[in-house]
């Protein structure tokens, strides 16, 4: 397994206090894009760079097909995708592994705000090569 350096661990550490600030604050039962605005004001009054809605370049046997969107790429080590569902699905899973394998990275937040805990909805996944 690729374990993430310490400083990519302690920014998805960052990134995981701010989705608890956001959730204590709002709580569950809003839209996905409710959750994304707030979690950017948070992200932006902790000083971590992040960008919102990064284009993310798909190939398919060297030939690009098109672009992805994943939710956050934090500091451009760090893949965030946020959800508001029941519960996780495989899906959601390979949607972040995707984004990992298109841009080279190792590790990626899944977060559900749709919980009664935001510990509950934290699904980190590390891409193994």
């Amino acid at each position: 397994m690729n374990e993430p350096s310490a400083k990519v661990d302690q920014l998805a550490k960052d990134v995981v206090d701010a989705c608890v600030e956001v959730h204590r604050i709002l709580g569950p039962g809003y839209l996905e894009s409710l959750y994304e605005e707030a979690l950017a004001a948070e992200l932006s009054f902790r000083n971590i760079p992040f960008e919102r809605q990064k284009a993310v370049n798909v190939d398919y046997k060297g030939k690009s097909i098109g672009q992805g969107r994943m939710d956050f790429l934090v500091a451009d080590c760090l893949v965030v995708e946020l959800k508001t569902v029941e519960a996780f699905a495989p899906i959601h899973t390979a949607q972040v592994i995707s984004y990992l394998k298109a841009t080279g990275l190792s590790i990626g937040l899944l977060l559900n705000f749709n919980t009664a805990l935001m510990k509950q909805g934290i699904k980190r996944i590390i891409l193994t090569h």
